[in-house]
């Protein structure tokens, strides 16, 4: 196993264990090969939810620009619930995975078709 499927058993295993969702391992790898390589460096593979430019960025990178999403409080709001499911005492909040729960929140796993 490559150093990629290393890190997609790992984000599966924060969905099942942290967030407490079955992980579609299909999807999962789709959304984590779309974060590039990003997913190597240790500070791009985490979201500081703690810090509001951060989820500027999650919102407006991710939500609007690679979902296609219209801008509102609705993003916000699913940003707000995902690291809240994730824990918001939960130190590393990987990208891959909270890229993953918004893809499901949203609907839009067929972006990644």
């Amino acid at each position: 196993m490559g150093k990629r499927d290393d890190l997609i058993a790992q984000y599966a295993d924060d969905l099942k264990n942290k967030c407490g969702m079955e992980p579609d391992m299909d999807l999962l790898t789709k959304v984590t090969i779309g974060c590039g390589p990003a997913i190597y460096d240790a500070d791009a593979s985490t979201v500081a939810s703690s810090q509001p430019g951060e989820l500027e960025t999650v919102k407006n990178n991710f939500l609007i620009k690679k979902l296609g999403l219209a801008d509102g409080p609705e993003l916000d709001a699913a940003i707000a619930k995902v690291v809240d499911t994730y824990g918001k005492s939960e130190r590393n909040k990987y990208r891959a995975v909270v890229y993953y729960m918004l893809t499901k929140h949203f609907g839009k796993e067929s972006v990644y078709g």
